[in-house]
């Protein structure tokens, strides 16, 4: 069976622990980021999705290509921006720039592959915590994920009866890059935030990426919003 992976943001973090969990499991993969992945037998497609002209010319020819020939595709929706903005002072072309990464390019990818998707087939978009709810200074972050719970649920909607099934995987608080970053890797932050998670650790990215493939092989969570976060503790 010829299998397929295309995701977005495979680079690093959430998205290379799922590539290699894919070809563990047999598939082809197909990434497109902006940094080349070092893994053998990845189709490497460095492409900028924040402009809205990123598919243009060989990405989504070489895409076509790959899709025509196969029997099941897994199209992940990976890549995302997160920056610090607050509803007082987010500026309309930085709202845009974050939405044109966080929610139209996966809207672009659904154009150019669903055609391609025989039943058995998967559209699998990685949300957020914050995909459902909100914390201060992140404003277009948290506005971007939760369009994503809707574009998923968009997605179960209009393919209806094709075979095609998604689902949204919301990490809680995941060891990457990403969040490194984010808080300065502050130790203090990290005990902080371990502190509000009922198994006292942050979550390894191969454990997301076993949640993403046990999702692309169930069609009964087709429409479920699947928080991976090792029981946040709520105030």
């Amino acid at each position: 069976m010829n299998k397929l992976v295309v995701i977005s943001g495979g680079s690093q973090g959430i998205g290379r622990a799922t590539v290699e969990r894919f070809l563990a499991e047999g598939y082809r993969v197909i990434n497109l980021s902006r940094r080349s992945l070092d893994i053998e037998g990845v189709l490497q497609l460095s492409v900028d999705m924040g402009r809205i002209d990123w598919l243009e010319g060989m990405a989504a020819e070489a895409l076509s290509i790959a899709a025509e020939s196969a029997d099941e595709i897994v199209l992940i929706h990976n890549a995302a921006r997160q920056d610090s903005d607050t509803v007082a002072t987010l500026a309309a072309e930085n709202f845009a720039a974050v939405l044109q990464i966080n929610l139209v390019a996966p809207q672009q990818l659904n154009a150019v592959l669903i055609p391609y998707m025989k039943p058995g087939s998967s559209i699998l978009y990685v949300g957020s915590t914050l995909a459902e709810k909100a914390v201060r200074g992140c404003a277009s972050y948290v506005a971007s994920k939760h369009g994503l719970v809707g574009l998923m649920r968009a997605t179960v909607q209009d393919l209806a009866g094709t075979g095609i099934h998604s689902a949204c995987v919301c990490p809680g608080f995941t060891d990457t890059a990403m969040l490194r970053g984010h808080i300065n890797n502050d130790p203090e932050v990290i005990a902080a935030i371990t502190a509000n998670v009922s198994a006292g650790r942050l979550i390894d990215p191969q454990e997301i990426a076993g949640t993403l493939y046990f999702c692309a092989r169930s069609p009964v969570i087709s429409g479920a919003v699947i928080h991976a976060n090792l029981g946040q503790i709520e105030h």
